[in-house]
């Protein structure tokens, strides 16, 4: 995975990225159009295919709603890395097949716009616009299959075929 990051602060909650006003729907797509609206209103317009976003302590607190990290990977974000996780949402990513790290080093020495590099089977981040080397402990082998067959329904239905 390699993009652009996009820095965010501590205690970026769920209202945050996927507003209640716009849980309406279901609509990955009509959900992506609205990330981050209320942490950055040009997130959604600006973020590209592959980017990264990169936070502060706790991120994803606050409702348990599954909304905010499909929105997240409806966007087109590749993964999340943060100082650390509400745990309810690391659970709603990994079952949506969305990657998420902990690593504060790299929120730490990383700036928006940051070309960054994640190798998830080795437990390496690379930002290489500073040429920082970061090293991740690696998902657990099936947490690592539910990611790469896109969340937890199509693991499911890929070991049931």
């Amino acid at each position: 995975m390699r993009g652009a990051a996009w820095t965010f602060g501590d205690d970026v909650n769920t209202d945050e990225i996927i507003p209640a006003r716009y849980l309406n729907t279901i609509d990955p797509g009509e959900l992506a159009a609205h990330c981050m609206e209320d942490a950055d209103p040009e997130f959604a317009g600006k973020v590209g295919a592959g980017d990264v976003i990169v936070a502060g302590a706790n991120f994803g607190c606050g409702s348990s709603r599954e909304h905010a990290p499909i929105a997240i990977k409806a966007a087109g974000v590749s993964c999340v890395i943060a100082k650390s996780f509400a745990r309810i949402f690391y659970r709603n990513a990994i079952n949506i097949g969305l990657p998420i790290l902990t690593c504060p080093e790299v929120v730490d020495e990383t700036q928006t716009g940051d070309e960054l590099e994640v190798d998830l089977a080795d437990g390496k981040i690379y930002n290489r616009t500073r040429g920082g080397e970061y090293a991740v402990p690696p998902f657990p082998s099936q947490m690592r299959e539910i990611i790469d067959a896109g969340g937890l329904m199509n693991f499911v239905k890929k070991s049931l075929s």
